[in-house]
């Protein structure tokens, strides 16, 4: 996708070796179980364009990342066997963000506990479904539908940055009063892709978040959850580092010490995923 491309600082349109793309990772027996995984989440889908969440229903984050899967396919709007169902996650995601908050990328159910932080995945689908705009935006054959998605991708960016606090940084709620790696990390991630995708974005506000992931390193190269504070854990060290990506920090001692860390943790047949510390082992590996 766009942004992907853009992370790795080549052009949109430049042809990658496959040392570069991965594309020699992706034998027989891998594109069969991608196209098995497509084919499950083009299944789920639920009437109203959602995936729903295993516990509390449907969640624009949980749509937003099976719509970037089925992207990350070839599948697009008006193009491929599952582009149609993510026409109907782009729907979704953008009626999520006409709720009493403008801009801001939840279900209603979760809209009104946000504010008071009582709501532990509603910024994490705000930033999972400002990434997914992101990238979806400029690919849509309709150029009404093109200008909806890029309004709706100009507020929610206008809400992100009104959300972080003093630190920088980013949490449950908006404008905690402590912010969190993991939450900074999926927002710095869709300011990255909603850049790429046109939008402006103050560079103070990728500065102030660069300074947050790296106030979180700790000693033995990982990240610990909050700044100044906590243990390193492989999930969060891994994130962490795609954080630095996403503000165009690819090299320095930070990401030599982080990916020196995270290498420990390199999936092999005989590493149970309940061996890695803190767990989180899917995430931390996405």
């Amino acid at each position: 996708m766009a942004g992907a491309l853009a992370y790795a600082g080549h052009g949109q349109d430049a042809p990658l070796p496959p040392s570069e793309t991965g594309a020699e990772f992706i034998t027989p027996e891998t594109q069969a179980a991608i196209d098995r995984g497509l084919t499950f989440l083009s299944r789920s889908q639920l009437d109203d364009g959602s995936f729903a969440e295993r516990f509390n229903g449907s969640a624009v984050g949980i749509t937003s990342l099976a719509g970037l899967a089925l992207m990350a396919g070839g599948h697009l709007p008006g193009r491929g066997r599952y582009g149609r169902n993510v026409s109907r996650a782009v729907d979704f995601v953008l009626s999520s963000g006409a709720g009493s908050t403008p801009g801001f990328l939840a279900t209603g159910e979760a809209q009104p506990g946000f504010r008071g932080g009582g709501n532990q995945q509603a910024m994490y689908s705000h930033g999972f479904g400002c990434l997914f705009l992101s990238e979806v935006c400029g690919m849509l054959p309709d150029r009404r539908r093109q200008k909806k998605v890029k309004d709706m991708l100009e507020q929610a960016v206008a809400y992100t940055v009104e959300a972080r606090n003093k630190e920088g940084g980013w949490r449950y709620e908006a404008r905690p009063p402590v912010a969190d790696v993991s939450v900074t990390v999926a927002q710095m991630m869709a300011l990255r892709a909603a850049k790429n995708a046109g939008v402006f974005v103050r560079k103070n506000v990728i500065d102030d978040g660069v300074a947050y992931i790296r106030g979180c390193q700790m000693p033995d190269g990982g990240f610990s959850y909050f700044k100044g504070q906590g243990l390193s854990a492989f999930a969060r060290s891994a994130a962490a580092i795609v954080g630095l990506y996403s503000a165009g920090v690819y090299t320095g001692r930070e990401i030599e010490r982080g990916l020196r860390y995270v290498m420990q943790y390199l999936p092999v047949r005989q590493f149970a995923p309940r061996e890695i510390p803190n767990n989180h082992y899917y995430y931390g590996h996405y």
